[in-house]
């Protein structure tokens, strides 16, 4: 499949229509009538124009006039309900409250408002861990989850507007990630590594039920 073919978010790349077109081309010529661009620059403008695929190819066409052209929108970030645009002013700081999560032939889990330390281990022997991080503070902006599952289970659900880098290794196990993502700008980074062996890690969003309790 060509990379025309796959959905993409990028505005930029959106293809152009018949009307976005005429919008750039009656510019363009405003612009001539004003003295602004030569004959010749119009011509080869207006080629560029009615040669354009998509609206990151016409929207420079117009840039450096005084009325340019505006295409492509700005996307509006997601907003989750109950969790809060991720910033350092709210998710950074604190004192640790836990900086181990260790479950042998027994069950642990971290959940509610709780302080993430810059390093934190999660090992789970015949047992299972749940860390939820969707309430979580974090000690420093950036911060390191090492989980190693052996016949056992872990399961890490990180906030939605966390930058999220997952680098585990799976031998008879899974270590899957669901949740690889870029947060909003400023926000936390969440390094999520280790092993699973016979056994499985799965770092995953909350799921929107998950996040009905803390609406309003």
């Amino acid at each position: 499949m060509s990379d025309d073919l796959v959905p993409t978010s990028d505005p930029t790349r959106l293809r152009a229509s018949h009307d976005d077109r005429e919008r750039v081309a009656q510019a363009l010529h405003t612009a001539m009538a004003e003295g602004r661009l030569t004959v010749d620059e119009l011509q080869e403008r207006l080629d560029a124009v009615y040669s354009s695929k998509t609206l990151g190819e016409l929207e420079p066409l117009t840039r450096d006039l005084p009325a340019p052209v505006t295409l492509v929108k700005p996307v509006a970030p997601t907003v989750v309900p109950g969790v809060r645009p991720a910033s350092p002013a709210h998710l950074v700081g604190g004192y640790p409250t836990s900086s181990v999560a260790i479950a042998v032939m027994s069950g642990a889990e971290r959940k509610g408002p709780w302080v993430v330390p810059r390093q934190f281990t999660a090992v789970a022997f015949w047992g299972g861990i749940e860390l939820d991080l969707t309430r979580a503070r974090y000690a420093e902006r950036e911060i390191t989850i090492t989980a190693v599952a052996v016949m056992g289970g872990i399961e890490i659900i990180v906030n939605p507007d966390t930058t999220v880098l997952v680098n585990g290794v799976g031998i008879m196990g899974g270590f899957d990630d669901k949740a690889r993502c870029e947060g909003s700008p400023g926000a936390p980074v969440v390094r999520i590594n280790g092993f699973a062996f016979w056994g499985g890690v799965e770092v995953r969003r909350p799921k929107t039920k998950e996040l009905r309790k803390f609406e309003g």
